[in-house]
């Protein structure tokens, strides 16, 4: 994998906070606590989270158009935000995070490739620092909430070689692209998988499954020690 750090408490107002890298992909990650759910949860005794994701201006080598100016987010941000919140939401206990809403922000300020997966993989530790951030004024326990921890890498075939944590000439030349999401106890949440070209063979699958297995076990290590 690339180089990959966190540094938490990066925003001064956010419950949560979390600058991702994951090489020359950067992320800023807040995690935001609203005392109320979406009005189809109201009286159930639920919480819930959610995710919104976007990338700034000068996040790629030329100037995207904010999606705020043309009036409406594109497809690919609609399923990204949805993917990061799917995967967020598997490792809490809704019922025991109460009637309340936490929303993680995912701002990409800098992209290189895999801006999904280092989202989700920064975003739980800003969810984290949300709920610590709870637990700090008795509003929940942590270890209540979270049922475990939960990561994303990309792998992908490239010049006929398996690879990990592709960066964005990796990404756009790729045979096979693959996102993999999985929770620290190796747990499958959600698996993302496109030939781009020729089409793959499983034992090839099996191969890129073992590369993300691996190297989510990694992250998962790094999150515990920034969380520690």
């Amino acid at each position: 994998m690339r180089e990959v750090s966190f540094e938490r408490a990066v925003s001064k107002h956010a419950e949560g906070s979390c600058l991702v890298k994951f090489g020359d992909t950067h992320v800023l990650c807040t995690a935001s606590l609203e005392e109320k759910t979406p009005p189809w949860l109201r009286n159930s005794g639920k919480g819930w989270v959610t995710a919104e994701y976007g990338m700034l201006p000068r996040a790629t080598g030329d100037r995207m158009r904010r999606e705020a100016a043309a009036g409406k987010q594109g497809g690919r941000t609609q399923e990204i935000q949805r993917l990061i919140g799917r995967s967020l939401r598997a490792v809490v206990d809704l019922t025991a995070l109460g009637e309340r809403q936490i929303t993680v922000d995912c701002d990409v300020i800098q992209a290189d490739g895999g801006t999904r997966t280092a989202s989700i993989t920064g975003g739980f530790v800003a969810l984290h620092e949300c709920l610590k951030w709870m637990e700090a004024r008795s509003m929940v326990k942590v270890d209540k909430v979270l049922k475990d921890h939960v990561a994303a890498i990309s792998c992908g075939i490239f010049a006929n070689q398996p690879v990990i944590d592709l960066d964005y000439l990796e990404d756009s030349s790729a045979e096979t692209d693959a996102n993999f999401v999985m929770t620290g106890a190796g747990s499958i949440v959600e698996i993302q998988g496109t030939a781009e070209g020729v089409p793959f063979s499983e034992e090839e699958f099996l191969t890129l499954m073992r590369l993300a297995r691996n190297g989510i076990a990694d992250l998962v290590e790094m999150q515990k020690q920034a969380l520690a």
